[in-house]
């Protein structure tokens, strides 16, 4: 049975790669679960969605709910919502963990953010509430204009779960840590320095980005979006407005698009370039550290010059672009692309020639292709076990259905794999910028949105550099002035932390530090 097999109406999406949505029953819920798991498909993002309304400025919580799931397919993407009904006090729906263990988490989120539950689910613990709000306070429950002030809870100690044998122990590390990064806790159980389990807590980042977006209207949210990570500015940016255009039967500019996707390749590019550098580090190299930082400096200072922003941070806007490229800026762009494309072919030929290096990458935090299968591996982490999914080459938009995106691809699931991996997009994407930059056709940049007099919805897909973002946007109708009534933005890591857990097992405690590296996950991405 295929997903189009089945007794659903799905309403067509209005967005550049094929998306549908439909109301579904408990029933339903389960069996396309169960279609899209027996097919290959895979659990792209799950969320509580847009409740009904107790009045535009009401603090009551209101009394329905809805959960949604959006799951990816040869087809496309299909959203899918399942109305609920408080049993006994509480909102449940069927639990889907048993098929896609990446909904384990988002679950977990759902339930603190929104008070929905997930029948039959062995992992109900708190993901996101740290003790910020109590326990049956539920945020986006209540509206945005005014919820209740709530004292935060006393802190209790998070049941880890606890591993017993001979000399087994464990080093918690984080949520503080000695250099600039994200807090977030790790908690290992070793017998020496052998890794036999590794759990981790996030969540220490949550901002209530969700609950903000509907404080904004649907014009401005986009600034909060391309802000939820910022080394994915371009790709968020890019995703709600595709979600927007998408709830507006907005087309923009076929120009605007072909910008859009040279500045996400750009933040690609410089993505890699930045891990590249950190990875042989972590591996005692520390001149590939200087070379690659050298050159991810350069690159960035090539897009400061172009759109006024290092990272490009609003670049994208509604409609299409805020910044157009002149024919200078054209050859510089594409000068620079030559002269560090072979600087980085120099240095792909001494970390392949590196024996240090390479013992260090080879079979360590491998993620077997089955492993990864099983658990939802995605983007570039799942590319390197043999996961070939990439939306610029699955259900290419344009200007990618005229450039021929190639995979980059890898069997080993080590970290090798995913350097060599890094190496190939670097490249690719190299060569789509001068291809765009050649190709690049006329006309605007931009284009008006008018938003809906009816209440609508709309949604986003794009392939940043950790892999695919999805944005789920619902919007009220002019009678309640256009409001976000909700907007969920989904990051890859929420598929990919767990898989670390399994990569670290077998290692020893010092390659932790390196394998993480090599996926290079978000906090702030999932903790929202």
């Amino acid at each position: 049975m295929q997903i189009s097999e089945l007794d659903l109406e799905f309403a067509v999406l209005n967005a550049p790669v094929p998306m549908g949505f439909a109301p579904v029953n408990a029933e339903q819920w389960l069996t396309i679960a169960s279609v899209v798991h027996d097919e290959g498909g895979r659990l792209l993002a799950l969320w509580a969605g847009a409740v009904a309304q107790a009045g535009a400025a009401s603090p009551e919580p209101h009394d329905t709910a809805c959960m949604c799931a959006a799951y990816v397919t040869l087809e496309g993407v299909f959203w899918i919502a399942l109305p609920l009904a408080q049993r006994d006090g509480q909102w449940i729906y069927p639990d889907i963990s048993d098929l896609f263990p990446a909904a384990i988490r988002m679950q977990r989120a759902a339930a603190d953010l929104s008070g929905v539950h997930a029948q039959g689910a062995h992992d109900t613990r708190a993901w996101l509430n740290h003790g910020a709000w109590p326990a049956d306070h539920h945020p986006l429950q209540h509206n945005a204009e005014q919820w209740p002030q709530r004292v935060p809870t006393a802190l209790v100690n998070y049941p880890f779960v606890h591993v017993d044998g001979d000399g087994v122990h464990e080093i918690p590390v984080g949520p503080v840590h000695a250099g600039i990064i994200e807090p977030g806790h790790f908690r290992f159980s070793v017998v020496g320095e052998k890794v036999l389990r590794l759990e981790q807590r996030l969540g220490y980042t949550h901002k209530g980005v969700e609950l903000r977006m509907t404080q904004l209207t649907p014009l401005q949210a986009v600034r909060l979006a391309g802000r939820v990570s910022g080394d994915s500015t371009v790709a968020y940016a890019w995703a709600y407005c595709m979600a927007l255009e998408s709830a507006t039967q907005t087309t923009i500019p076929v120009r605007a698009a072909w910008l859009r996707a040279i500045m996400l390749e750009r933040e690609r590019v410089a993505a890699h370039l930045g891990d590249l550098g950190a990875l042989g580090n972590d591996a005692a190299f520390a001149f590939g550290l200087a070379q690659f930082s050298r050159l991810r400096e350069d690159w960035l200072r090539g897009s400061q010059k172009v759109w006024g922003h290092r990272l490009m941070m609003d670049g994208i806007v509604p409609g299409g672009v805020r910044v157009d490229i002149d024919r200078t800026q054209k050859d510089q762009l594409i000068q620079l692309c030559d002269a560090i494309e072979k600087e980085v072919r120099t240095l792909y030929d001494i970390y392949e020639a590196h024996a240090g290096l390479q013992d260090r990458f080879m079979t360590t935090g491998r993620v077997l292709p089955e492993l990864a299968s099983r658990l939802g591996l995605t983007g570039l982490a799942g590319r390197a076990s043999s996961q070939v999914w990439d939306v610029r080459c699955d259900h290419p938009f344009v200007p990618y259905n005229q450039l021929q995106v190639k995979i980059a691809t890898h069997h080993n699931g080590d970290v090798a794999a995913r350097v060599s991996v890094r190496f190939d997009e670097v490249f690719e994407s190299m060569r789509l910028i001068r291809r765009m930059l050649d190709a690049l056709p006329a006309g605007d940049i931009a284009c008006p949105v008018i938003l809906s007099q009816e209440a609508s919805r709309g949604a986003g897909w794009v392939e940043g550099w950790r892999g695919e973002l999805f944005v789920a946007l619902e919007l009220a109708g002019a009678e309640e002035n256009h409001r976000i009534l909700h907007c969920h933005l989904h990051d890859p890591s929420w598929q990919n932390w767990p898989v670390l857990e399994h990569a670290i097992m077998g290692n020893i405690v010092p390659d932790f530090p390196l394998i993480n590296k090599s996926f290079n996950l978000s906090y702030s991405g999932q903790d929202l």
